[in-house]
């Protein structure tokens, strides 16, 4: 037994170890967003996608851009635009005139990390080309199936201010994604730090890997040692039902979500060197992992009440789960 505490132990710190590096080294590019790195770092080690809202400046694709290239892992954009066509970035047949067959050109899709920029510009038809490599990540291109490369995260941007020319997001291509979050305007301090950083010379273009792709696949595989207790499970399930039962929400939570949040748990827990989950884990994750998912009534939406509003309320009406003393 002391055995098996001292392996999941062993592993748990290499998950943290390898967390630090990252954050270190995207903070060399992005200043004072600790927390947002952190995000994506949850969402690479469950399998999942992040998708950042935010207005234009802030520093969404830049997160990206500094993300991956710490990460060590083939990289690819997508810009979209109203005339991108599926095909445009899942690849292509073509007709091979030298050896007389039809091979394959894969598209941007077929990467470790896909920046889609601007998701929200692409036509629902382009849009729908990402459901099934999202979820299995798989892409299907005239009826043959391609397995895409490991480890495969897409951080989707989009700019919540400029509506003309844009497709919102179907509740089907949100609740893919494991995560939503925003970066925020810096405080003074930290607008300060930015203009002298980036005086010069653009810190992303020095910027090193500082770990790879197999590396990742083997943290991967190494995060379900977390341990969570039924108590956190109930409460996790306590959460995603309340809102599938609130009078303001039109459209709760689904199975996926709670899901997500369980996994992402996990993945918190272990980047901050626990190997246990804890109810502060799933109280920080719950609005970027469950209020893009959730629909309002429309009498609530007159009352400017948002998605985040009513998950606070959830979150302080549900009792926190405490740990049993004999």
């Amino acid at each position: 037994m002391d055995k098996v505490i001292t392996e999941t132990n062993s592993d748990i710190s290499a998950i943290e170890e390898a967390a630090s590096r990252c954050i270190d080294n995207i903070s060399k590019v992005i200043v004072g967003k600790k927390d947002v790195i952190e995000m994506v770092l949850v969402a690479l080690l469950c399998k999942g996608h992040i998708l950042i809202e935010d207005v234009p400046g802030t520093g969404k694709t830049v997160m990206a851009r500094a993300a991956a290239r710490s990460l060590g892992c083939d990289f690819k954009r997508i810009q979209c635009t109203p005339d991108l066509l599926p095909s445009d970035a899942t690849g292509i047949h073509y007709f091979n005139q030298k050896t007389s067959e039809f091979e394959f050109r894969p598209g941007p899709l077929v990467s470790n990390i896909v920046l889609v920029d601007e998701i929200n510009r692409a036509t629902p038809r382009t849009q729908s080309c990402l459901l099934e490599c999202m979820q299995e990540q798989q892409l299907t291109v005239d009826l043959e199936t391609i397995s895409l490369p490991q480890p495969f995260l897409i951080i989707a941007t989009q700019n919540p201010i400029e509506l003309e020319g844009t497709f919102p997001l179907p509740e089907a291509q949100l609740d893919r994604f494991l995560l939503k979050i925003s970066l925020g305007y810096p405080s003074e301090d930290e607008e300060d730090i930015i203009l002298s950083r980036f005086q010069q010379d653009n810190p992303l273009d020095t910027l090193t890997s500082v770990t790879n792709a197999s590396e990742l696949v083997k943290l991967q595989e190494l995060r379900p040692k977390v341990h969570i207790d039924k108590s956190i499970r109930r409460y996790i399930i306590a959460i995603t039902r309340a809102t599938r039962e609130h009078h303001d929400i039109k459209l709760g939570a689904s199975p996926r979500a709670s899901l997500g949040l369980n996994l992402a748990s996990q993945a918190l827990a272990a980047i901050r060197g626990r190997s246990y989950i804890i109810p502060d884990d799933v109280k920080y994750l719950a609005i970027p992992a469950l209020a893009h998912r959730l629909i309002i009534k429309t009498r609530a939406r007159l009352k400017s009440k948002t998605t985040e509003d009513i998950l606070r309320e959830i979150l302080e009406t549900i009792p926190v789960p405490v740990e049993e003393t004999t």
